[in-house]
């Protein structure tokens, strides 16, 4: 039988093995909503329906804590055919870092040749 101390060593472990696992999955549900709603956005197609996590480092708060700067990476389709990568990086949940499917402007959707006059382009965060 184990003893007290060694009881409530155990304890803690298991505690911050949970916090950390509870935490690594809330930032990949935030990755997942931002990943999904940027393509919808863009107008493009968000493939495998998941994002990946590919980087965890340290990085410090405004108010002089350690925090964790967590990077996921999606894909995404213009055509259904070619795949391309979208990353983005969350620094506890608020997203810092963001490269994948931007939206089009009326000028990308013009014809070729002509230029279509933007007076006011509307941007909505995610």
């Amino acid at each position: 039988m184990l003893d007290f101390p060694t009881m409530i060593v155990l304890m803690i472990a298991g505690a911050s093995a949970y916090a950390w696992w509870n935490a690594s999955r809330a930032a990949a549900e935030r990755a997942i909503v931002l990943g999904r709603n940027a393509c919808q956005s863009a107008g493009v197609i968000w493939l495998d329906q998941s994002v990946h996590a590919n980087g965890l480092k340290p990085r410090r708060r405004d108010d002089g804590w350690l925090g964790l700067e967590r990077s996921f990476r999606f894909e995404y389709s213009e055509d259904g055919i070619e795949r391309h990568v979208g990353r983005l990086v969350l620094f506890d949940d608020k997203l810092v870092s963001f490269v994948g499917p931007r939206r089009r402007s009326p000028d990308d959707l013009a014809p070729l040749g002509t230029s279509a006059r933007v007076t006011h382009v509307k941007h909505d965060g995610f």
